[in-house]
């Protein structure tokens, strides 16, 4: 259903300006390049912080290649009045704005949102930060481990007892590109019945919150704070990695129909008649036990035998895949064609990870390799109008 390597152009005809840096931005811009909107990274001379991050080939960064493929790029430097010029002229041309600057950036360059609508009222533009935009945080410093301690997800991650521990992957980023995106979107809806465009604001915090749901509520209705709890969780039981004969496994079995099940398939149907398990309440309350029960039993099977028979009366559970089980698991590689290759013209054939979007009409696929620095300056500055002698002014200058 989704073989086809151009499947469709969901945002074609779209003008997107990526002036963002390292995730959050940049991720939210690639998704609609990969959608077939023409986006254009806008790096000053030095380029995008993300093309020092390692991994590196042949000096070309594979971190800054995964979030900005699908992309053309050219540099401007916005302190050069000619630079400023050229991003105008940019602007009035341009469907979206996305920048992810420490909030006062843009605005101390000439280009807020106020500035850029006198340019281009129907402009819709993202704002991503740490924070916010207003308020007593918002001009401070933020990455995402920043953003996961602050907004409280780091104080429910790690094992019980333990230190809080960042979760490892770069969760707040990639959930405030992804909020960026949901918002520009709706936000095109709402221009193609008005006309007007609007100014959006994104938070790698709030992300963060919004992610801390379930646990927000537990708080919020019960006064209770959360703390971290491994990987059991902390509203139902059991649920929980347990290890077996030839490693750990991953099972979550604490709902109404799932716990007949899993004590059927562990041979304890005596734990449904116990009152210390009977009701999920009762599981929580004493899950250490329970824990401890189950994991006895566990270590009698290997993995694959306890994955089979839990799978097999459709139990949820699974293994502690690496990163490396996942790039080579057939689902994932072959059939939801997580991973796909590029061909950078500095690094060669490299492997980046691929949309999580699959869409049976305008499916979005990865386009082309990131550009390398200043890689289409000449061909978006010439069809902004300049001249080829305009375009070496501005170079001899140090404005792109």
């Amino acid at each position: 259903m989704y073989d086809a390597l151009t499947d469709g152009s969901a945002l074609q005809g779209l003008k997107v300006l990526d002036l963002g840096q390292m995730i959050a931005g940049p991720f939210c811009a690639a998704i609609m390049a990969d959608m077939g909107a023409d986006v254009i990274k806008v790096e000053s001379p030095s380029g995008d912080l993300s093309r020092n991050s390692l991994p590196k080939v042949n000096g070309e960064s594979t971190y800054y290649a995964n979030f900005n493929r699908s992309k053309r790029g050219i540099t401007l430097n916005l302190k050069s009045e000619q630079g400023k010029e050229a991003l105008r002229k940019l602007i009035t041309t341009a469907d979206v704005l996305i920048e992810n600057f420490r909030p006062g950036v843009m605005e101390r360059l000439g280009f807020s949102y106020e500035e850029c609508t006198k340019l281009n009222p129907s402009l819709i533009y993202a704002s991503v930060s740490g924070f916010g935009q207003k308020g007593d945080y918002a001009s401070l410093a933020c990455f995402d481990p920043i953003a996961q301690a602050m907004s409280g997800l780091m104080s429910v991650t790690g094992p019980i007892g333990g230190p809080n521990i960042r979760c490892g992957a770069s969760i707040g980023d990639i959930m405030a590109g992804q909020n960026a995106l949901i918002a520009i979107l709706a936000a095109l809806h709402y221009r193609s019945l008005t006309g007007e465009g609007q100014y959006i604001d994104i938070a790698l915090t709030d992300a963060c919150i919004v992610a801390l749901s379930s646990l927000n509520a537990v708080y919020n209705t019960t006064g209770r704070v959360p703390g971290p709890h491994g990987n059991s969780f902390d509203a139902t039981a059991p649920g929980n990695t347990y290890r077996t004969k030839d490693g750990v496994i991953s099972i979550s079995a604490g709902q109404v129909r799932e716990w007949p099940k899993f004590v059927k398939v562990l041979h304890h149907e005596e734990w449904l008649d116990d009152p210390r398990f009977s009701v999920v309440e009762k599981r929580v309350e004493n899950r250490d036990l329970l824990d401890h029960l189950i994991e006895e039993t566990t270590l009698q099977y290997t993995t694959s035998d306890l994955i089979d028979q839990l799978r097999a009366v459709g139990l949820p559970c699974a293994p502690i895949n690496s990163i490396e089980d996942v790039a080579n698991d057939p689902h994932f590689r072959d059939e939801r064609k997580m991973f796909v290759d590029i061909d950078h013209p500095v690094i060669g054939k490299v492997r980046i990870t691929n949309q999580g979007i699959k869409m049976t009409k305008t499916n979005p696929y990865v386009r082309s390799s990131s550009p390398v620095l200043s890689q289409d300056t000449d061909a978006v500055l010439s069809e902004l109008g300049y001249s080829a002698e305009e375009i070496q002014d501005m170079r001899t200058n140090g404005a792109v």
